[in-house]
């Protein structure tokens, strides 16, 4: 009586619409029998308690960085997720009936992929109008005929599901080409089921990681690996799309190398993955790309994200797509009247679980209908590809339903006309003193999994919950709240979990050796954007600093800097016939113009651009410095003296870079090439700079020598060494041949002879020493010729060796990319498999 009591107190402060099924079935007869542990526990705490729980999962969402990028929302790809306090609850009993309906959708689905793909009787016996096949874009022509490996085109499939006014439920949208979610549901259980382990033990509920271990060796298992060890990867659009959180997640979930289409080629129909250590097969592929997406060669040829060929390597049979390229044909709400007699003719039995009634305008009768009951339904997008939001037909009048129905008469076949679900409720936690609890609309989306013994359906699933009360539209892009799903279990059973308790011997072996190119090639451009910041800040702050001189040496050392801001691509090179730009402007718009390709504000953005590819391999403290490194150029300074103060705070925060990528970041296979990118590039620049006075007359290349110091950093060193003002040949020795000196040409060459084999033994590649020569050019360099007075001829060989180690220096960045990153040379011979 006292248990009874309780559960009767949290119900005083909620209360349900009367006319929608109500999910708690907290009217009449009291709260589920199902619900009651949950609400137990909920009685024994007070609001504040339950706000302190509530708080601890908004904190737990926050530390594991758990997000859903909607699209204009103002925080951007940092929105983080929101799941609310209290699940969904289904008995057990319920349970078996949903699940036994989506196994029958799911098989029935499959099946209708591989008649559409194959034979197509369905639509030679009408049972399916051609026009709803191929009128829409989700069928792909290039795709019939294929026989997909394994002979499923479903792996995954969801469905979003709504429980009608009776208590039935109803399929609101399948989901057959990348359904999203699973994810997200997991990480729910993950933080939910903390904040209320005695309900979650005591119900009990069942365990989510038998669903995802069997995807897991359904993957495997139907990979065509034959003898070798299958290699699965996650294929995903990147991180701008709205789900890349989950995409991370379960390909940390599931041990699957997350890639990118960048980071896989097809040779000889073959799907390989290019990881730093070679080129290295791939079995299966579990795609959360679009179909048209996925191959620009047959597919969309607009299409950036995808990969060359690879359909041409699903057509081979070499490797498993799930879902099936095509899968999203049958994404389309039009199909739902047809279904009941396809499956009575595919499976040999009715639905289970019926779809919400639908009328696809395309036919005579059932445009009619729909004009005729337009009050009473959802017209919504026949095919998945209309950008369409649904219409509540009660709420279109005058002119606006006019307009309406002269685009349904002009264009029938792309619209259908559904019945008017009032969705199922249920309460979420609202954390007022007075009214704990709200009402909100809710629909849930279940997933199954191909398995070799069958479909398995997910024990719970991702309930999606409207953001207000009253809303019948359930949008995440639209800011609704999540819940997590509880199932109850028949009998308790022991937790499980993919993610493994304690690290074996072969997990420390296997860390880097599926590491994709991409990481690799990011920290590379990373290292040489970053040096190349600190260089151009460098030599703009050297000629701001020299705009106010007014005799001979300071503009012939202002000339000077300013030829080596056109070879460093940060001034634009004078056109012949031009009239000339006044420098201060130019120089203005080389700190922040970010349309000019060699400004600093530019190269800074090619900065940030590279490090968000790579940002699980940075520390709060790096990425920290990368967020704040523009702000000084925002707004963008107007002055010289502005500028020299936004230049200061950039080279500060380009310091702080140098040090995290020599101190902070793990020493793996990936970190070698941050530091090998961030030398060519110094080495490079080096050379470029002190070509520029060796190349001038002897008084302009006097007046050009201090500054020369100054931007390679090598004021301190020289005036420590020589305590005199810059000559020639101490000059020379600094920069060019003392390699105690970090920003020397001889320090960046004997770093890169030591650094570059590291290379090679870390990822393979048979990578040759190519910078020998110039080393050993630079080691013979006399230097008595520069103690004459009119060096002009040694400066001119000096010159031209500077020229040949830059053009060596490029030469290795190139060979790298082409081996490393391209796999177009000694890497495309492919990693000897498992």
């Amino acid at each position: 009586m006292a248990k009874q009591q309780a559960v009767t107190d949290i119900l005083r402060q909620y209360h349900p619409v009367p006319d929608r099924f109500d999910e708690l079935g907290s009217l009449g007869s009291g709260p589920k029998p199902h619900w009651r542990p949950l609400l137990q526990q909920l009685n024994l705490e007070s609001v504040a308690g339950l706000n302190l729980r509530a708080q601890a999962v908004s904190n737990a969402i926050a530390e594991d960085g758990v997000t859903y990028n909607v699209y204009e929302d103002p925080r951007g790809d940092t929105r983080p997720w929101e799941v609310d306090l209290l699940p969904l609850v289904l008995g057990a009993d319920e349970w078996q009936w949903l699940s036994k309906a989506v196994t029958q959708r799911a098989e029935l689905l499959d099946s209708v992929l591989a008649d559409l793909y194959g034979e197509q009787s369905l639509l030679k016996q009408g049972l399916m109008p051609p026009a709803l096949v191929y009128g829409q874009a989700g069928f792909q022509w290039p795709c019939q005929g294929i026989k997909p490996a394994g002979g499923r085109f479903l792996h995954l499939y969801a469905v979003d599901l709504a429980r009608a006014p009776d208590g039935g439920w109803w399929v609101m949208a399948d989901r057959t080409q990348a359904p999203s979610g699973a994810g997200y549901a997991l990480q729910n259980r993950l933080v939910i089921s903390r904040a209320f382990p005695a309900p979650f033990h005591n119900l009990p509920v069942t365990n989510l990681s038998e669903f995802f271990q069997g995807f897991q060796n359904s993957l495997a298992g139907m990979s065509p690996a034959g003898t070798e060890s299958p290699l699965c990867v996650l294929l995903t659009p990147g991180r701008f799309n709205e789900t890349y959180f989950e995409h991370v997640f379960l390909a940390r979930y599931l041990g699957f190398p997350l890639v990118e289409g960048q980071d896989l080629t097809v040779r000889d129909d073959t799907v390989y993955l290019k990881t730093l250590q070679g080129l290295r097969r791939v079995h299966a592929i579990y795609r959360r790309l679009d179909d048209g997406f996925c191959d620009p060669l047959e597919l969309r040829a607009d299409s950036v994200l995808g990969i060359p060929g690879l359909l041409g390597a699903v057509r081979a049979g070499k490797v498993l797509m799930a879902n099936a390229l095509g899968s999203g044909v049958l994404e389309s709400a039009a199909l739902f009247g047809f279904l009941p007699e396809i499956s009575k003719k595919l499976l040999g039995s009715p639905l289970a679980m019926p779809s919400v009634a639908s009328w696809w305008c395309g036919e005579k009768p059932a445009l009619d209908y729909v004009i005729e009951h337009l009050d009473e339904l959802v017209i919504k997008p026949a095919f998945a590809s209309m950008r369409m939001e649904p219409v509540f037909g009660y709420q279109v009048k005058g002119a606006e339903r006019e307009a309406l129905l002269k685009k349904m008469h002009a264009h029938p076949h792309a619209f259908v006309g559904q019945e008017l679900v009032h969705l199922s409720q249920a309460p979420v936690w609202k954390g007022d003193q007075d009214q704990p609890l709200a009402t909100r609309s809710i629909g849930l989306r279940l997933f199954a999994a191909a398995t070799p013994s069958g479909w398995r359906v997910m024990p719970g699933g991702l309930t999606r919950v409207a953001m207000d009360e009253g809303v019948e539209v359930i949008s995440m892009q639209r800011g609704g709240l999540s819940k997590d799903t509880w199932v109850q279990a028949r009998y308790t059973a022991p937790s499980k979990s993919l993610i493994k308790k304690r690290l074996q011997v072969s997990d420390l072996l296997d860390g880097e050796r599926d590491t994709p190119s991409r990481v690799g090639e990011n920290l590379f451009w990373m290292g040489r954007h970053s040096e190349r910041a600190e260089g151009t800040a460098r030599l703009l702050r050297a000629a701001f600093n020299r705009l106010s001189g007014h005799d001979q040496a300071s503009e012939e050392a202002l000339l000077g800097l300013q030829q080596a801001a056109e070879q460093f691509g940060t001034l634009p090179e004078p056109e012949e016939d031009a009239v000339p730009e006044p420098l201060p402007d130019v120089l203005l718009r080389a700190v922040s113009d970010v349309t000019s390709p060699g400004s600093i504000a530019a190269i800074l953005q090619a900065l940030l651009f590279n490090a968000s590819q790579v940002r699980d391999r940075l520390s709060s403290d790096n990425w920290h410095t990368l967020n704040r490194v523009g702000k000084p150029l925002r707004p963008a300074p107007t002055t010289p003296d502005q500028s020299i103060r936004a230049l200061n705070l950039v080279l500060l925060d380009c310091i702080s870079l140098a040090g995290f990528a020599m101190d902070d970041i793990t020493r793996d296979a990936s970190w070698v090439f941050l530091v090998i990118g961030r030398r060519l590039e110094r080495l490079a620049n080096l050379c470029t700079l002190i070509c520029v006075p060796l190349l001038s007359d002897r008084f302009s290349r006097q007046a050009m020598l201090e500054w020369l110091l100054e931007v390679a950093n090598s004021e301190v060193t020289y005036r420590t060494r020589y305590r005199r003002t810059p000559e020639l040949l101490g000059v020379i020795h600094t920069l060019v041949i003392d390699a105690s000196n970090p920003h020397s040409v001889m320090f960046q060459l004997r770093q890169l002879q030591k650094d570059l084999p590291e290379m090679s033994r870390k990822t393979g590649q048979l990578f040759p020493p190519d910078l020998n020569e110039s080393l050993q050019r630079l080691q013979a360099l006399d230097l008595h010729p520069f103690e004459r007075k009119r060096p002009d001829k040694a400066c001119e060989v000096l010159a031209e060796l500077l020229y040949d180690i830059r053009s060596e220096a490029y030469r290795v960045s190139d060979e790298i990319q082409r081996q490393c990153f391209i796999h177009t040379r000694y890497s495309d011979r492919p990693v000897k498999p498992d």
